[in-house]
């Protein structure tokens, strides 16, 4: 535990004195419509969605995570998350722009967009609750648990406390103040936690343990773990950490902010902009702030505590009051905090709370919708007043930030959590990316993509099965069980087989109704070869579904997308080598910075939106 100073204190309370007066603020705006409440009349510019959505994404366990991963693999360990660009450049330069012109209120409206009938109905239901209730009281658990364990640490705060505290502030400013009061709070806890961040990373280098950079890189407990790319000495290590995320995961997988084709609350923000270019601005902001500029600081700071706390042991050692079942690398992080200087310290743990404050906020207002828009309004009340949306939406706020903090007293590893997510949404990310460009896809599809991948996962992972696939210990006998395949194949095997069944449910089912595609594809103009058919019925049908005006960028998008890749990619490998001191290699990635830029900008006229 740590004392504060009086100069820290006054830097955290006037901070969530911040965020509960711009909650307050914007309430009786926010309070006249639903729309209003949760996407703030579609009004909203690029660049404060692109900060709100960077600030979301740094949540209380983020630099934990990260910190975890380059004690462990390194920092090439990080290409479990890095591969996600990828995903999120195709929504840029793809989806962002057909998202916005879709015109719902949430991702799971779309349902009703794209399918017709009872399928779509249920589909649309279920995907409420399973996502907007289920998974993500998951997520705000593991958040929550984060950061009950920063609290223990640093503040010597009972886990009841600190879900006391901070909880009751965020739900305070959420349920009042709505979507505009979580972007306009996350302008301000992007720069409290990026200055928070940097300051940390750089008084944590400079400590006379450690003695700047230069003596980081070279000690004998960092030196193994600087690579950039994971060594292909270690093939299973290789396989796991780059060439799966690089080959699968990052089209395969449902993940909350990393959905392949869009969704969540990334999905939110885009349908909050003021216009399509506005959707498009604000992802290519939040992918370049997110993947090229954030994760250095935390990455620092990992690699210093390699060196005041060389294992876990030296951890409790220096920590002894933390109990051993929430012992592990995660905690190195909050363990070098406990180093800063008055004044500093009070800024760090400001920029923890915003983080913490930012990321449930958003998961509170995008839960809240869903149960509003896509299951309350839909099948219990359609009629329902504006007042009684929002007042539903503000009791669904309260109620899932108490169950998500209720959870969170239970845990003991948030890991296991976003794995078991991760894991269930194995297969099903394919799906989310075709079906604006396949008319063949249905709501069975879906449907089928969902129950398969879940249950599968299950089958692998708690049945005697999965110990003969894959290996394991068999309690039974406390032997190791020796699998047919590799432990790192079980992620592409649920891949594998998710995508037969649903390929294969998407053939054996009728497809959609022509009114159903007619009208989606009227509204969302997604064009490419994958409609063909269906145009093609429209015109024979006497029906004008296509705007001539529009133009299918879906090419120059995948061009940009790469591109993309190679200018975010290159920044950030090119940021780490000028830290390590390697000057030829960051002066050789800057200019591939520089020369990649230019020409993104000249793709940008073909793929930007011409708004009529």
């Amino acid at each position: 535990m740590i004392t504060l100073t009086t100069l820290d204190y006054i830097l955290i309370f006037s901070f969530f004195a911040i965020t509960l007066f711009i909650g307050i603020w914007v309430s009786k705006k926010s309070g006249k419509s639903s729309s209003e409440y949760f996407l703030s009349g579609r009004t909203m510019p690029w660049w404060l969605l692109g900060l709100s959505m960077v600030a979301t994404t740094f949540s209380t366990d983020t630099p934990n995570l990260v910190t975890d991963i380059v004690r462990t693999n390194g920092v090439s360990g990080n290409w479990v998350w890095w591969a996600f660009l990828i995903t999120g450049l195709l929504t840029v330069f793809v989806y962002a722009k057909l998202w916005r012109k879709s015109n719902v209120s949430t991702d799971i409206e779309f349902y009703e967009l794209r399918y017709g009938g009872k399928p779509a109905k249920f589909l649309r239901g279920f995907r409420a609750v399973y996502l907007g209730v289920v998974f993500n009281i998951l997520a705000m658990s593991g958040v929550t648990l984060a950061a009950i364990k920063i609290g223990q640490i640093m503040l010597g705060l009972s886990p009841l406390e600190t879900v006391g505290y901070a909880g009751l502030v965020t739900v305070v400013f959420s349920a009042v103040g709505g979507f505009k009061g979580v972007v306009y709070t996350d302008f301000i806890l992007f720069f409290v936690a990026m200055v928070g961040g940097i300051g940390a990373a750089y008084y944590c280098v400079n400590l006379p343990e450690i003695g700047g950079v230069a003596n980081l890189v070279s000690h004998e407990n960092v030196i193994d773990k600087l690579s950039i790319l994971p060594s292909f000495d270690n093939k299973e290590l290789f396989i796991t950490v780059l060439i799966i995320p690089l080959a699968v995961q990052w089209w395969s997988a449902w993940y909350p902010g990393a959905e392949p084709g869009g969704g969540g609350y990334i999905a939110q923000r885009m349908l909050a902009a003021k216009n399509e270019n506005h959707a498009i601005g604000a992802t290519f902001f939040f992918n370049i702030m997110h993947y090229a500029l954030r994760p250095w600081p935390w990455i620092i700071v990992a690699l210093s505590s390699l060196v005041l706390f060389p294992d876990i042991a030296s951890i409790h050692e220096a920590f002894p009051n933390v109990a051993e079942d929430k012992l592990g690398h995660d905690l190195a992080y909050s363990a070098m905090l406990t180093k800063l200087p008055a004044g500093l310290l009070g800024l760090v743990l400001a920029s923890l709370i915003a983080a913490y404050m930012s990321t449930i906020s958003t998961h509170l207002n995008w839960g809240s919708s869903y149960v509003v828009y896509d299951f309350y309004a839909r099948y219990i009340e359609k009629d329902a007043s504006q007042k009684r949306l929002v007042a539903v939406g503000r009791l669904s706020t309260v109620l899932l930030m108490v169950v998500s903090a209720a959870i969170a007293l239970l845990l003991t590893n948030a890991l296991q959590i976003f794995d078991y997510i991760l894991t269930f949404g194995a297969g099903t990310g394919l799906i989310f990316i075709l079906r604006w460009f396949w008319w063949r896809i249905n709501a069975w599809s879906e449907i089928a993509a969902m129950f398969s991948s879940g249950i599968i996962s299950l089958l692998i992972n708690l049945t005697p099965l999965g110990l003969v696939l894959f290996g394991g210990l068999d309690e039974t006998t406390s032997e190791t069980v020796v699998g047919l395949m590799p432990a790192w194949a079980k992620y592409p095997f649920v891949v594998l087989v998710t995508t037969v069944i649903w390929v294969a449910v998407t053939f054996l089912t009728r497809p959609e109704k022509n009114s159903t595609l007619f009208n989606f594809y009227k509204r969302t103009q997604p064009g490419g070869p994958g409609w063909d058919k269906v145009v093609g019925e429209a015109v024979t049908e006497g029906e004008d579904i296509v705007d001539a005006r529009e133009k299918w960028s879906v090419p120059s998008g995948i061009l940009a997308m790469l591109l993309g890749c190679v200018v975010i990619y290159s920044a950030l490998f090119a940021t780490g080598y000028w830290i390590y001191g390697k000057q030829t290699m960051a002066i050789v990635l800057t200019i591939v910075v520089l020369i990649g830029s230019y020409l993104l900008s000249k793709l940008w006229k073909k793929i930007k939106a011409t708004i009529f």
